[in-house]
C-alpha cells in the first residue's frame, strides 16, 4: 500500500518493495531476536547499570553486520547504530533497564526487541534501495527509563538536537485485557507528567526515654508530610497521582531520629497541572519541617513530561498495521496514569510511542511482579515482532514521504503543551 502523498506509480512500487524487504528481514532475524529477547529478560539490570544488556545488544548488531558506537552521549550504557547517509533521520529508541526486585516487570526486554527488530527491517530496506530511499535510521540505546531519566540526559547531551530528525519511534508492551472492541494495539499512547524528588529532614538526636525534650525528631517530620499528602488527596483530581515512600526512617526506637529521607512522585496529565500539584506537595513537606523544627532539603530528579501524541504518525502506523491484519486504535482519549521519559522526547521532535498487547493473567498490569513472567513468553515476543514491523514501515514511510514528515512536524509544532 502506498503512503499518502506519494507522487507516482514508480515511486509507489519502490516504496512497496522496500516495505516488503523490511518485513522479510524481520522475519529472517526472528530466531536470533527471540534469543536476544530471552537473554535480556533473564539478566535484568537497574538504571545506568545495564552493562550486560548494552554489550549484548551491541554484539548482536555487530554480528548482523552493523557498526556500533558504545558509550554515546556521555552515558556508559547508551549506544548508537546507524544506516544511511544524509537527509532526514529517524531515531528508533530502545529501552532495556529493569525494576528493583521484580526484574522486567515493565517488559523492557520486549521494548528492546521490538526496537531492534524495527531497526533491522528499516536498515535492510535502506541498504537494498541503492540510494532510492533518502535519509538515515538510527537505533539509540536509551538507558534508565525507570526513574533515572536516561532520555532526559540524552536530550541534554544533544541526542535529539539534529535539525534533520523527522521522527523518534518506540513502543511499549501493555496487558491484552486492557483492550476491547477487537483492537489489537494502540498507536498514540498517552502518559502523564511526573515530577520526582527526594526530601531530607534533619533534626537532632537525643535519648528517647531519658531526655526526649532535647531532640528534634526527623521521623515525625516524615510522618507528618506523609499524612498531609494523604489528606491532600481528597482535593486532588481523579487523574492526578502522588505517591511516596520513606527510604530512611531512623535506626533504633530509643534514639530520637535525626535524619529521614523520603522519595516522592507527583503526576498530572500535563506540565502545568503537575507544577501546581508539586507546589501543594512541597507545602505539605515544608509544613512538616516547620511543625517539628527540622531542616528540610530537596533533592530533585529528572522530570518526565507528558507524552504527546503525533496524529499523522499514529494514523500512518494504523494504516500499515491494517495490512498485517491488525486493528489498531489511533489514540487513547484518557491518559494512562503512568509516565515515561519518552514524553520529554515528544517535546523535542515529532514522536511515536505505541503500545502492543501481551497476554497476562487477570488483574496483572505493568510493574506487577507477574508481568515479568508474561514478558518472557513466546506470545509476548510475537506481539513485539508484529509491532516492530509496523514501526519499521512507519520509519520508511516518514523517510520516503515528505508530505507525511511535514504533517508530523506541523502537528508537533501545534500540539498543546
Amino acid at each position: 500500500m502506498a503512503g499518502p502523498g506519494s507522487s507516482n506509480a514508480a515511486s509507489d512500487a519502490n516504496v512497496a518493495q522496500s516495505l516488503k524487504v523490511s518485513l522479510d528481514a524481520i522475519d529472517a532475524a526472528d530466531p536470533q531476536l527471540r534469543e536476544l529477547n530471552r537473554t535480556i529478560h533473564d539478566n535484568p539490570e537497574l538504571a545506568y547499570q545495564e552493562f550486560f544488556a548494552a554489550k549484548t545488544i551491541s554484539a548482536f548488531l555487530r554480528k548482523e553486520g552493523f557498526a556500533v558506537t558504545e558509550q554515546t552521549y556521555g552515558l556508559d550504557t547508551s549506544f548508537t547504530c546507524e544506516v544511511g547517509q544524509g537527509g532526514p533521520l529517524v531515531i528508533i529508541c530502545a529501552e532495556y533497564d529493569a525494576l528493583p526486585g521484580i526484574g522486567h516487570a515493565c517488559g523492557h526486554n520486549l521494548i528492546a526487541t521490538s526496537s531492534i527488530a524495527a531497526f533491522l527491517g528499516a536498515a535492510a530496506a535502506l541498504q537494498s534501495s541503492s540510494g532510492r530511499i533518502p535519509g538515515r535510521v538510527r537505533l539509540l540505546g536509551t538507558p534508565a527509563e525507570e526513574g533515572g531519566g536516561g532520555k532526559c540526559k540524552l536530550i541534554e547531551a544533544g541526542a535529539f538536537r539534529e535539525p534533520d530528525i523527522v521522527a523518534a519511534i518506540m513502543a511499549h508492551p501493555v496487558t491484552a485485557h486492557q483492550f476491547s472492541g477487537g483492537f489489537t494495539g494502540l498507536a498514540g499512547l498517552k502518559f502523564i507528567a511526573s515530577h520526582k524528588f527526594r526530601v531530607e529532614y534533619r533534626g537532632r538526636q537525643a535519648h528517647a526515654a531519658g531526655e526526649p525534650w532535647n531532640g528534634v525528631n526527623a521521623l515525625d517530620a516524615a510522618v507528618s508530610a506523609y499524612n498531609s499528602v494523604s489528606m491532600l488527596r481528597q482535593q486532588m483530581r481523579p487523574d492526578e497521582r502522588v505517591h511516596g515512600v520513606v527510604e530512611d526512617g531512623g535506626t533504633v526506637p530509643n534514639v530520637i531520629t535525626a535524619y529521614t529521607r523520603m522519595n516522592w512522585y507527583v503526576r498530572a496529565p500535563n506540565m502545568e497541572r503537575a507544577d501546581q500539584l508539586l507546589d501543594k506537595v512541597h507545602k505539605c513537606c515544608e509544613a512538616a519541617a516547620a511543625a517539628t523544627g527540622c531542616e528540610i532539603k530537596y533533592i530533585p530528579a529528572p522530570t518526565y513530561k507528558n507524552l504527546r501524541v503525533n496524529l499523522p504518525l499514529c494514523r500512518q502506523y494504523v494504516e500499515d498495521m491494517a495490512t498485517l491484519g491488525e486493528k489498531i486504535m489511533v489514540k487513547n482519549d484518557e491518559s494512562y496514569t503512568a509516565s515515561t521519559d519518552m514524553g520529554n522526547v515528544s517535546f523535542e521532535v515529532p514522536s511515536f510511542h505505541g503500545a502492543f498487547p501481551i497476554p497476562t493473567d487477570a488483574h496483572v498490569s505493568m510493574h506487577h511482579p507477574r508481568f515479568a513472567g508474561h514478558a518472557a513468553t513466546d506470545e509476548a515476543h510475537r506481539a513485539a515482532i508484529q509491532c516492530a514491523k509496523g514501526m519499521a514501515m512507519l520509519a520508511l514511510r516518514v523517510l520516503t514521504n515528505p508530505q507525511l514528515a511535514e504533517e508530523a512536524r506541523k502537528d508537533f509544532e501545534n500540539l498543546d503543551e
